[in-house]
């Protein structure tokens, strides 16, 4: 594993009927591509950039990435980088935060204040 925690961008409707439901399946583009796609924090601002760009009402996911299991695969992607890639629905359970993602004036989304996070609390 790269990095233990992990995020995830998806709309404000796909997150509530995940957790109504437990588990959340991707978006439509996840299952296309047969999984769900992750980024690190350091990754996760170039992919709202190019994959998200000018979307409103999303929720930036906040996941502890040991919860995942071998579910979760770091892969090769955008120039060579390793990503997380979740080929199995995740967990509700499994994410740690759900902050909103809005757009600032400029169309770029506005991450959460304190991001990156630093989540102390988690089991070693």
């Amino acid at each position: 594993m790269t990095d233990r925690i992990i995020h995830h961008m998806c709309r404000a409707d796909e997150w509530d009927a995940a957790r109504a439901a437990g588990s959340y399946p991707g978006s439509s583009q996840d299952v296309q591509d047969g999984f769900i796609h992750f980024s690190t924090a350091g990754q996760v601002v170039e992919s709202a950039a190019k994959h998200r760009a000018g979307q409103g009402g999303l929720i930036l996911l906040t996941v502890d990435a040991v919860r995942l299991d071998a579910a979760l695969r770091w892969e090769p992607s955008r120039g060579g980088q390793l990503f997380p890639h979740l080929y199995a629905a995740l967990p509700v359970s499994a994410v740690l935060r759900a902050d909103p993602l809005p757009l600032g004036s400029d169309g770029r989304h506005v991450f959460p204040a304190g991001f990156p996070f630093v989540i102390e609390d988690l089991a070693p």
